[in-house]
């Protein structure tokens, strides 16, 4: 049996950055065109939660059962590790999107965008077929599309749009500024798998683009959110604070830059993850202050 710690540490934490900025960035949005919804937003922050633990055990159930994870290099996993029954985080993952669910219910609820359901519903899919089901597509090379979708453009405008009933061209550039920053996440963690996806015919996209251009695609990505910084800066000064963030990405750029591999880019997934909150929050509170 898995202890309460080793669940804690299978929930993984440290993805929580992917599931909080963008809905602190979506609601300074809704707030700079007057629309804040306090109980809105938490109810849209209790989705984005669970929908990425809900993932990451799936995750850990359909990679575990496939032997994907019988020889990682990154963060502990229950059932590769063999320390939770697979229909156990199965169940976990499924439980996890019940409560997204719910949350959901209470989203639409109080902002009567009922069509919204089929979002939600398209959400918990993509969740769950990331790397379940015959043809999971995160085994072949769409993982970082998916991210960029359900973390970027519907976490962060779908936030705006519960509590505004509209977006903002700054909604859809904080939008596509957090979800280069998630992609650049996974695009990191999937570099640090490619020997182990290679062997076990995971074919993401780090897999498919190989070693160098896998490197390209992260610092490309670690900078989109900053020319959005520059670009929404013309018109709100505030969003240039954004630039705080970028110290955070130094350290991450310069271990892919001169590559790093295995466990010295588990930092790097981390330090990411952390520059994505602090941009999202930033730029969140610019946009509804400034």
């Amino acid at each position: 049996m898995a202890t309460v710690a080793q669940w804690i540490e299978g929930a993984r934490l440290r993805t929580f950055p992917n599931a909080i900025a963008p809905v602190l960035a979506g609601s300074g949005a809704a707030a700079g065109v007057d629309e804040f919804d306090p109980l809105i937003a938490l109810l849209a922050l209790a989705v984005s939660v669970s929908l990425i633990i809900g993932v990451n055990f799936a995750n850990d159930y359909s990679d575990g059962i496939r032997g994907t994870d019988d020889s990682r290099v990154g963060p502990f996993r229950l059932v590769g590790s063999r320390s939770a029954r697979p229909g156990a985080v199965r169940n976990a993952a499924f439980a996890c999107f019940g409560v997204a669910a719910l949350a959901g219910l209470g989203v639409v609820a109080l902002s009567g965008q009922w069509w919204m359901l089929a979002i939600g519903a398209l959400c918990i899919a993509g969740a769950w077929f990331y790397t379940g089901g015959s043809k999971p597509y995160g085994y072949a090379g769409m993982g970082e599309l998916a991210v960029f979708v359900f973390f970027g453009l519907i976490a962060v405008l779908g936030t705006m749009f519960v509590q505004a009933g509209t977006v903002s061209g700054f909604g859809i550039g904080t939008a596509v500024g957090v979800g280069a920053l998630s992609c650049a996440v996974l695009v990191a963690n999937n570099l640090r798998d490619i020997p182990s996806d290679r062997v076990t015919g995971k074919r993401t996209l780090a897999v498919m683009l190989g070693d160098r251009d896998t490197r390209t695609l992260y610092t490309a990505l670690a900078l989109v959110p900053f020319v959005i910084t520059v670009l929404i800066g013309l018109r709100n000064s505030w969003v240039l604070l954004g630039f705080l963030a970028l110290p955070l990405l130094l350290i991450p750029l310069r271990a892919v830059v001169r590559g790093a591999t295995g466990r010295y880019l588990i930092p790097a997934v981390r330090d990411t993850g952390f520059a994505m909150l602090a941009w999202g929050a930033i730029t969140g509170l610019a946009l509804a202050f400034g």
